[in-house]
């Protein structure tokens, strides 16, 4: 094994899936971690959009204190058709859309951390090719680093990250009919 001294560093390509809580909230925890240490980061949200979520607010507060470099936007409207219906032509384009602004600022050389937040359910609700976002990943800059988040990560992309972690769960509130908690869940 190699010391950290000598270990090469470059960008990894991280994913956090699994059908547990926590995926979002672990790439929020390393994009905060990553701006404390003054690395530029980015954060788009796929489907998120018609609700506020108390994640948009730190990331306002994060975005106007000195030497901080922190962008979240939501590109979506919410909830999506899934389950075999046909996806809403306006969430195809927003999906389009989110994953143009993505591969272009994958390759812009101006963050040192994006975060993909839930483009695994685009990608696995057939709203984005696979390949075409492997394609882009495999060419971003050297040091770029990357978090793709959301359920049922493509094989394609588990094969390409550096990290995988799956979110299982073991019990959830919901079970006990104690409802989503504002700072906790949302």
């Amino acid at each position: 094994m190699l010391s950290s001294a000598e270990s090469p560093r470059r960008g990894l390509l991280l994913i956090n899936t699994g059908a547990g809580k926590g995926k979002t909230t672990a790439a929020l925890g390393t994009a905060f971690r990553a701006a404390g240490s003054g690395l530029r980061v980015l954060v788009l949200q796929f489907l998120k959009g018609s609700w506020h979520y108390g994640e948009l607010d730190s990331a306002e507060a994060l975005s106007s204190v000195p030497g901080f470099s922190y962008t979240m936007r939501q590109m979506g409207r919410g909830f999506v058709k899934v389950g075999g219906a046909d996806a809403d032509p306006e969430d195809l384009k927003m999906v389009a859309d989110a994953w143009e602004l993505a591969a272009t600022e994958i390759r812009s050389g101006e963050w040192d951390l994006i975060v993909l937040d839930e483009i695994n359910y685009a990608i696995g609700y057939g709203m984005l090719n696979p390949e075409t976002v492997a394609e882009v990943l495999q060419a971003r800059p050297e040091m770029l680093h990357v978090i793709l988040t959301g359920r049922n990560a493509h094989p394609l992309l588990v094969e390409l990250a550096d990290t995988v972690t799956e979110m299982r769960e073991v019990k959830h509130a919901y079970q006990k009919g104690i409802l989503a908690q504002q700072g906790i869940e949302f």
